[in-house]
């Protein structure tokens, strides 16, 4: 079997060191000597999350090796970031996923959605955006499309068997549910702040740097509103402008819906009690605001109605007497560890940044040399990030980017929150390539779509998805936070 561990892997496995020994041994200095250094490491991890040489968690870890090892952090300051709150927050919302997909709660609530859409060609395909979307706030668009996926191709089945066999207008349908799976799962995680991880690193390092804490519901404020237009916009672009099928109606749509749903069976004790506990969690993260205010004794937070909700579900017992429970240790075998150790590698290398002085650097440099306004520059970083995260990882990007888009805020006199946010979103509005999401390259697997294909549709989506982020930048972000 032929490596994929490609020449370009290889080079980005010996040139993050190199660059780190060249530039931590500088003859001359560029910022300050302490900035010098956290620059030495920025480059290494910076070379290793582009080239992806190895796992982009593992590349997390240089902070808590290299930093108490060269004096630029010690063990105590460094390692108190892979413990932030934001990364117990997104922790719990992790722990919510695996209790809802273990008692397939999250495969019911799909069904029912797509089965009230109704069972028209067009009708089909909006039910499973809406409901991939629903999922994507709460559990990762990666476990959201793999749900849906074979869903979606039990309905295509039924033109490859009907009697005229699959013609251009179903390939087009095909196209439609396919791709609408996979863009509605990337935008779907913009709503919530555990929707998608590049959301909790700026909610984190907003936190961590400037103590603004960015509650669920205010983000949700601004979130599903765009998540609901962008749904709407990717299904207007891929049933009415790009792959119209023109078909009537699907002959048995519904009863494959409600085929699965047999499957299913009734609800369960088992999945009550976990939606319980999922509505209840919804609930305290939208109202914590009133609560704190109207019972004094109590102090709620996100983070901590999120490990409020993850204690809850591995230590209420569903029958008490046996000793079982919604949750088990066991469960977290599931659990996306490297995903909370990226947060905290993230958050590291953004406070040494900082915390030396490159930041305030970033923001001397373009308060003195630049002639464009926060709109211009806004606008460049929303357009570079998008189109940048088609090609890398966008959380790895949004680590990277976002201390230097504080940095550019400074420098501006503009809000940082106003510019960070926009650049978030950006990073999940990647519908051009199958390497851009773990949702794209999914739906690529299926057989029914090509890299053309997808680009056709995502190159119009990724502009339409700059102006409209543009306008929340601009108009709708500044009025919420």
């Amino acid at each position: 079997m032929l490596s994929d561990y490609t020449v370009y892997k290889k080079i980005g496995l010996v040139l993050g060191p190199i660059l780190f020994l060249v530039f931590y041994n500088l003859p001359f200095v560029i910022i300050n000597p302490a900035a010098d250094k956290v620059l030495a490491v920025a480059l290494w991890m910076i070379t290793w999350w582009i080239t992806e040489t190895v796992s982009i968690s593992v590349t997390a870890l240089i902070p808590l090796t290299i930093f108490p090892l060269f004096n630029i952090m010690d063990m105590k300051t460094v390692s108190a970031n892979y413990g932030s709150p934001i990364v117990f927050l997104f922790f719990g919302g992790f722990v919510m996923a695996l209790a809802l997909e273990k008692v397939n709660l999250h495969k019911r609530i799909a069904l029912n959605i797509v089965k009230l859409t109704g069972t028209t060609p067009n009708k089909v395909v909006l039910g499973f955006m809406i409901a991939t979307a629903f999922l994507s706030m709460w559990i990762s668009n990666t476990a959201t499309t793999v749900v849906m996926l074979p869903i979606g191709l039990s309905v295509i089945s039924l033109l490859t068997n009907d009697e005229d066999g699959f013609t251009a207008k179903d390939k087009n349908f095909a196209l439609n549910l396919m791709l609408g799976i996979a863009f509605a799962a990337n935008v779907g995680g913009i709503s919530t702040i555990i929707g998608t991880p590049p959301n909790t690193i700026v909610v984190g390092f907003m936190e961590q740097e400037y103590g603004m804490q960015i509650s669920f519901f205010k983000w949700m404020l601004m979130g599903v509103p765009f998540s609901c237009i962008m749904i709407g916009i990717i299904y207007f672009i891929l049933v009415v402008v790009v792959y119209p099928n023109g078909l009537s109606k699907l002959s048995n749509s519904r009863d494959i819906i409600s085929e699965e749903l047999d499957k299913l069976g009734p609800i369960k004790k088992t999945e009550r009690r976990v939606l319980i506990i999922f509505a209840l969690t919804i609930f305290l993260w939208i109202f914590r605001i009133y609560i704190n205010k109207y019972i004094p004794f109590i102090s709620l937070s996100d983070a901590g109605i999120s490990m409020l909700a993850a204690f809850s579900l591995f230590s209420i017992p569903f029958h008490f007497n046996q000793g079982i429970f919604s949750l088990d240790w066991a469960d977290t075998k599931k659990l996306p560890w490297g995903i909370l150790i990226l947060f905290g590698g993230g958050l590291s290398l953004a406070s040494a940044l900082s915390a030396t002085g490159v930041i305030d650097f970033i923001g001397e440099i373009v308060s003195s040399n630049t002639g464009l306004s926060a709109f211009v520059i806004g606008s460049i970083l929303i357009l570079i990030m998008l189109f940048m995260t088609e090609l890398m990882s966008n959380v790895a990007l949004v680590a990277i980017f976002a201390p230097v888009v504080a940095g550019i805020a400074i420098g501006l006199d503009y809000e940082i929150l106003h510019m960070l946010i926009p650049i978030a979103m950006a990073s999940s509005c990647a519908f051009m390539l199958p390497m851009a999401t773990p949702p794209n390259a999914i739906v690529f697997a299926s057989g029914h779509i090509q890299v053309h294909e997808m680009a056709k549709a995502g190159v119009l989506l990724n502009i339409i998805s700059v102006i409209i982020i543009i306008f929340f930048a601009f108009v709708v972000i500044p009025n919420i936070f």
